[in-house]
């Protein structure tokens, strides 16, 4: 497509025709010219805004774009309402391209009951691949608010699911041919397919009904950058035993495959919480068939140390993510 605003008629038939899902709370939505979008919240309610960027994949990009920030709403215990899309395409890019990325941008927002409020669409020379880049908005109750920052000295730390989930899709997707030389067919299909885990509003609803302290979505930087967070966030120190931290056995050999570290790979679909009572909260969630592991405490004071048996050391300030060492090659 030429280089500029996508033309009207193309937005019409691939983006607007493609958006389908609507929230009651959203009074003006996606038009041709509008610049803004409009929501209604109830006195005792508190708008929640989100953004993120898809940049290290263009696969299912639409998919990911609309999960990766309704999961970010979640772990603040709000309730997704709406999203705003900047939608950056190079020139070869064609419609029907972008309407297979709008097609599956619909799927997710149906799949989480969110309405595309409104957004931007270019085509651009400044890219050489899609880009999307999602404002989400959300809901919360006045009170029932939960941050990063919640976690408190005593509190246990856990981690649901998987770290690395995200990562080792993605992978398994962008560097298929290269991990055949070494893996099985199914292997690599199984790998692909651990994006089915990407989502964590079942989680995040879980632990707000559990009375959670502090949650955070683990995405770039992995499990350890996201660990770091938040006790930066908190203020608080951190003991974590990384035996306890759950991974998958793809993760493991795929990372090992590329010489990156699991630990520092982008894991969206794993929540990180903080609680008063972390078993409670792992049976809770277990309750409602998600996994999940107490892996240390929060403690007094800024040491933040990782024990691997007799072994410990101090946890370092997130560094970029072990997926840009591969998708770089």
């Amino acid at each position: 497509m030429k280089i500029g605003k996508v033309p009207e008629n193309v937005l019409k038939r691939s983006v607007f025709k493609q958006i389908h899902t609507k929230r009651p709370e959203v009074v003006l939505g996606a038009g041709v010219g509008e610049d803004c979008a409009a929501v209604k919240l109830a006195p005792d309610e508190m708008l929640v805004m989100s953004a993120d960027p898809i940049t290290g994949t263009a696969k299912d990009i639409g998919t990911l774009a609309i999960q990766i920030t309704v999961n970010d709403l979640a772990s603040s215990g709000a309730e997704p309402v709406g999203v705003l899309l900047t939608v950056l395409l190079p020139p070869y890019i064609e419609e029907p391209d972008l309407k297979k990325m709008m097609g599956q941008v619909e799927q997710a927002c149906a799949a989480a009951g969110v309405q595309v409020m409104g957004g931007h669409t270019e085509i651009t020379a400044v890219v050489n691949q899609p880009v999307i880049s999602v404002c989400g908005v959300g809901k919360v109750k006045d009170g029932k608010l939960i941050s990063t920052a919640g976690a408190k000295c005593g509190m246990d730390i856990l981690v649901t699911k998987w770290i690395g989930i995200e990562g080792t899709s993605i992978l398994a997707k962008e560097k298929e041919k290269e991990l055949l030389t070494r893996f099985s067919v199914p292997f690599v299909e199984q790998a692909k397919r651990l994006d089915a885990y990407i989502s964590v509003l079942s989680e995040a609803a879980v632990a707000v009904r559990s009375g959670v302290g502090a949650m955070h979505d683990v995405t770039e930087g992995g499990i350890f950058g996201a660990l770091w967070e938040m006790a930066e966030a908190s203020g608080v120190g951190l003991e974590i035993d990384l035996k306890k931290i759950p991974i998958r056995q793809e993760t493991v050999e795929i990372c090992e495959f590329f010489g990156i570290n699991p630990y520092g790979l982008i894991s969206s679909g794993c929540m990180l919480m903080a609680a008063a009572d972390g078993n409670l909260l792992v049976r809770e969630l277990k309750k409602a068939g998600i996994p999940a592991a107490v892996i240390g405490k929060a403690t007094a004071g800024n040491d933040r140390v990782l024990i691997n048996e007799e072994e410990r050391r101090f946890l370092e300030p997130p560094k970029t993510d072990e997926l840009y060492k591969v998708m770089e090659d």
